[in-house]
């Protein structure tokens, strides 16, 4: 993960005929982070897919190196299959099937392995999704407003899950309009464009 980088260079951002967002600029090198601030509609989520490769920007330039995970707002399991199996699908396509337990582990669902997915909390397929992104081992975590969900334990969980991934050469690029502890991270509030 060493060579993970991640960079945003001058996007700007068009959703519905509207400019949300112009001249965004962000470099990110192997251990670190930023947090995407601003209130709801700005374009926050936008940004984080454009960062993935999902959504086009309007004008600039994305360049990744390294595997990249987005935790977006829709956990992205199905709901009928165990906890593990699709949390597994997902693992296998990155080629780390075995990964699952481990990440399940991590995110205090382990004892829920065999529970289907339907059968879940909010919190817990926040989690969930949070367990495939782990799994998946990318060097790039791309997490959309990532605690919404989550109670306060839970929070403390994915701020450590961060700073471990951050401590072993991953990037995190956090959207969100609440305060997530990123020590060190870089806080870039966006601004709607004029």
């Amino acid at each position: 993960m060493s060579t993970a980088a991640l960079v945003l260079d001058d996007v700007a951002c068009i959703r519905g005929g509207r400019l949300l967002f112009e001249r965004f600029s962000l470099a990110l090198a192997a251990g670190e982070a930023a947090l995407v601030t601003g209130p709801n509609g700005v374009g926050k989520s936008s940004l984080i897919r454009i960062a993935a490769g999902l959504l086009a920007p309007a004008a600039g330039r994305v360049d990744a190196s390294g595997a990249r995970a987005l935790l977006a707002e829709a956990a992205a399991l199905d709901p009928e299959r165990t906890l593990s199996d699709a949390v597994g699908f997902w693992a296998a396509l990155d080629g780390a099937r075995g990964r699952v337990p481990d990440a399940l582990e991590a995110v205090g669902l382990g004892a829920l392995a065999e529970v289907p997915v339907r059968m879940l909390s909010t919190g817990q397929r926040r989690r969930a999704a949070l367990a495939r992104v782990v799994a998946g081992g990318a060097a790039i975590w791309l997490l959309d407003e990532p605690v919404n969900g989550l109670d306060a334990a839970s929070t403390t969980l994915l701020e450590g899950l961060v700073a471990r991934h951050r401590g072993g050469g991953g990037i995190v690029l956090v959207a969100s309009h609440v305060p997530v502890a990123l020590p060190g991270a870089r806080v870039l509030p966006l601004e709607p464009a004029a």
